[in-house]
């Protein structure tokens, strides 16, 4: 038996159990990893509440983490016990102090790469790897809207779109979230409990606005994020800390210039393995130059799951969030 976080129903962070659990042995294609630390994410919110749904219930949550190979199945290639390896796709179960996993979904960590980082960095870091890169590719010279500034995408994305050239604008709740995405690359920190965003926007950009926003929040900052853009922008929605966006009149995409509008999400960006070790590396590559730093910034036990999730929804936290197992 092993020690793991269960849910038995949805609801709010006292549905998160620590209970004990078999300890699962990998079969054709997986391998059996130990884990030395697991990422706190919303998406874990959203597969408590049940605005995701899980396959079943009692069900694992959990997206992320790092660890080492214990034991693999028959015909993987990919990973050998002893190995030191990280995850951030689904499916879920990383809430545990160990889990099999498709041998596949796991990318080999860089000598330089610790536990910890790994854990802190995977799922935020290839998020905004695919965002920057693939969905709308940034270039230098980009002024761009990023929401949520101070969170854990939020700061990588900052960091390394600067390093790509761009202007970054971001949302943040506090002077000193402000603070703290302006030391991670965000040009033009915006207090939008006091300061309306698509006015700052208007204003930094002489009215120009913009090529595409980042929206992590959804519902309470998307039909203002529209009119951030430029004609032919995009408007990326990759979140719902707020809520689901409600439904809306596409042809308001018309008649606000064009827009293109996209819900992408990480496990279509990284399904195929030559797009996940890329996307993998390519974070890698940014973290390892000290490009981008990874911000951990909270730490709770496992067994204090509880306390993290209402941490997170409570915008307690900033950077990157460790459940420690």
């Amino acid at each position: 038996m092993q020690k793991a976080i269960r849910i038995h129903e949805h609801g709010g962070p006292e549905v998160l159990v620590w209970e004990d659990v078999p300890k699962p042995g990998p079969g054709p294609g997986e391998a059996l990893v130990r884990h030395a630390a697991v990422g706190l994410n919303f998406i874990d919110v959203y597969f408590r509440t049940g605005l995701y749904k899980p396959p079943g219930l009692p069900a694992i949550i959990g997206m992320e983490a790092a660890g080492e190979v214990e034991a693999v199945g028959a015909g993987v290639t990919e990973v050998a016990p002893g190995d030191r390896v990280a995850y951030a796709t689904a499916p879920i179960g990383a809430y545990a102090e160990s889990r099999t996993i498709k041998a596949d979904r796991l990318v080999k960590l860089p000598d330089d790469i610790g536990f910890e980082t790994a854990a802190a960095m995977m799922l935020q870091g290839m998020t905004a790897q695919y965002l920057l890169r693939r969905t709308y590719a940034v270039k230098a010279g980009d002024t761009i809207l990023v929401h949520a500034a101070a969170g854990g995408v939020g700061l990588i994305l900052c960091q390394w779109a600067k390093h790509l050239g761009c202007t970054v604008i971001g949302t943040v709740s506090s002077d000193a979230k402000a603070e703290l995405a302006k030391a991670h690359g965000c040009a033009h920190p915006v207090v939008y409990t006091r300061e309306d965003f698509l006015g700052r926007v208007r204003e930094i950009t002489d009215n120009k606005l913009l090529p595409v926003v980042y929206d992590s929040v959804g519902r309470d900052t998307f039909a203002k994020s529209l009119d951030c853009l430029a004609p032919f922008g995009m408007m990326v929605v990759y979140g719902a800390a707020s809520g689901p966006v409600p439904p809306f009149d596409v042809s308001q995409l018309a008649a606000k210039g064009s827009l293109f509008l996209t819900r992408p999400t990480l496990a279509t960006y990284t399904a195929r393995r030559d797009d996940l070790v890329w996307a993998a590396n390519d974070l890698f590559e940014v973290v390892g130059k000290g490009i981008v730093k990874i911000e951990i910034n909270q730490r709770f036990p496992l067994a204090e799951a509880a306390r993290a999730h209402a941490t997170l929804e409570a915008r307690k936290t900033t950077g990157s969030t460790l459940l420690m197992p």
